[in-house]
């Protein structure tokens, strides 16, 4: 497990990732991926589309191969399934992030809310509330989600 951690932040290049230590790689990891798995559920079903939107972007985005995205769901699953509230998962990305990786990653959010071509109120009351706990305004949350609209 601790190798899927270490592929996921040398093979994200993109989003410029500097980790303090595997710990902080882990929390990160795990908190992305409860964040995807939400979304995906928010509506109370977790489509095929979806599940494979996830882990297209788990793969493509950040480097992970099947068997470790779904390593990382599994454990993302378990701690989703053990919080209270989403608050925790955006704590971490809060430290480990900046403004631009926290905006792609709401962009990548957006692209699981759409993969089916709209998007429920209980999709869009989660993504305001993502974009508040990640500190990201109004505009960088409407700007992320033209960019996955219109395909940029």
């Amino acid at each position: 497990m601790i190798d899927l951690f270490k592929r996921f932040f040398s093979a994200a290049a993109e989003d410029g990732r500097n980790p303090d230590g595997q710990d902080n790689e882990r929390d990160v990891t795990v908190a992305i991926g409860a964040l995807f798995l939400e979304m995906g559920r928010i509506d109370e079903t977790f489509t095929k589309q979806e599940t494979a939107k996830v882990i297209s972007i788990l793969t493509n985005k950040y480097g992970l191969s099947d068997e470790d995205a779904d390593a990382l769901l599994d454990e993302a699953d378990r701690e989703l399934e053990a919080s209270v509230d989403l608050w925790q998962f955006a704590r971490v990305i809060n430290a480990h992030y900046s403004i631009p990786k926290k905006e792609k990653l709401i962009e990548r959010l957006w692209q699981i809310v759409y993969v089916d071509g709209k998007m429920d109120k209980y999709e869009h009351y989660l993504m305001n509330k993502l974009s508040k706990l990640l500190g990201l305004s109004h505009k960088q949350l409407i700007d992320a989600k033209l960019k996955v609209l219109h395909g940029k």
